[in-house]
């Protein structure tokens, strides 16, 4: 992990289809992970609270979350959804897939800086990215992530369907055949159980970036979160509406870094060590909640007002990482 220490200095921050993950009532426990604990030490699955996938590898995912790039396909089989800010105040998102895994993914994106930084808390898992940043490839060389990145072969291939960028997708089967030795599965900092007191009832909450809004809406029948991007009904490219178990919505310092894209616009640095404020959003009640992650090998949990573990639901998790403060583009 030494290469990250060079990456941008100490960082502070930290899908749903109809599938539920099934629950294995797993322990609250401490509220802080010591280092992370591959898959045979645990009873659960900690992406998820559920019971399959423990012995699977881990594999993270860009993803456009531009209008053009919508439908996405295979975010229904996510275990963590991330939406970080990238350049003109826009969103992309970082899904994380490990106990079920779709057939096609995508469409996919590039990378970005503050991916690797989120990525240290997950061991050493394959990462799938459509491109990079030249100043950025020696430090995705040097991050701990297999790298199955497109270059221009299979199992990367484009839909005639769709225009391009928007039209890249993979198997995320055949992407992990590339990385045989990607990590399974370990303690990230989630906690999953019953959920604590102290709640207060909220039916929708939209997270705001410069460039883009997504709004999360209880609905009693699904008993989940329904996904809004941008005033529009976020459906999945395999029939219904992206829906979370639980949403995060976890308040980040969000810097400059020293990267830019070709027109000059820099890529956002999200601090994602440290601690901050989070409102966790499940079973239609908003917990206010304070975030910790000490190092970016170690992961991120979360406590209640009250010092207590914030119990996340069982299921898929959506984490919203915006700006402490208005959104701005930096």
């Amino acid at each position: 992990m030494g290469g990250l220490i060079l990456l941008g200095g100490g960082l502070a921050g930290c899908g749903g289809g109809s599938k539920k993950s099934s629950a294995a009532t797993p322990p609250s426990g401490s509220a802080t992970p010591s280092s992370p604990s591959p898959s045979p030490t645990l009873s659960y699955h900690p992406f998820t609270g559920g019971s399959t996938g423990l012995g699977n590898p881990v594999i993270a995912i860009k993803i456009d979350n531009t209008r053009p790039a919508k439908p996405q396909a295979g975010l229904t089989s996510a275990d963590i959804v991330y939406v970080e800010q990238v350049e003109g105040g826009e969103n992309r998102i970082m899904a994380i897939f490990c106990s079920k895994l779709p057939k096609k993914v995508g469409p996919v994106r590039s990378a970005r800086i503050s991916d690797v930084h989120l990525l240290a808390q997950y061991g050493k898992p394959a990462f799938a990215f459509s491109g990079v940043q030249g100043k950025m490839k020696p430090v995705i060389r040097a991050a701990s992530v297999y790298d199955v990145s497109d270059h221009g072969v299979p199992p990367y291939y484009r839909d005639s369907g769709r225009r391009a960028p928007y039209n890249l997708f993979a198997d995320p089967h055949k992407l992990l055949a590339k990385a045989p030795h990607a990590t399974g599965p370990r303690d990230i900092g989630f906690r999953f159980g019953a959920a604590p007191a102290g709640g207060r009832p909220m039916t929708s909450f939209t997270a705001k970036w410069p460039a883009g809004t997504m709004a999360f809406t209880w609905s009693a029948k699904a008993k989940r979160y329904q996904v809004t991007a941008d005033g529009r009904a976020d459906n999945a490219a395999e029939g219904g509406r992206l829906a979370a178990d639980t949403v995060v919505i976890q308040y980040v310092q969000t810097t400059r870094s020293k990267y830019h894209d070709f027109l000059g616009s820099y890529t956002p640095l999200i601090h994602s060590t440290g601690t901050g404020k989070a409102l966790v959003l499940r079973d239609g009640m908003a917990y206010d909640c304070t975030w910790s992650r000490p190092s970016e090998t170690t992961g991120t949990t979360f406590t209640t007002a009250d010092g207590k573990v914030m119990n996340f639901k069982p299921g898929q998790t959506w984490v919203a990482l915006v700006n402490n403060g208005k959104p701005f583009i930096p």
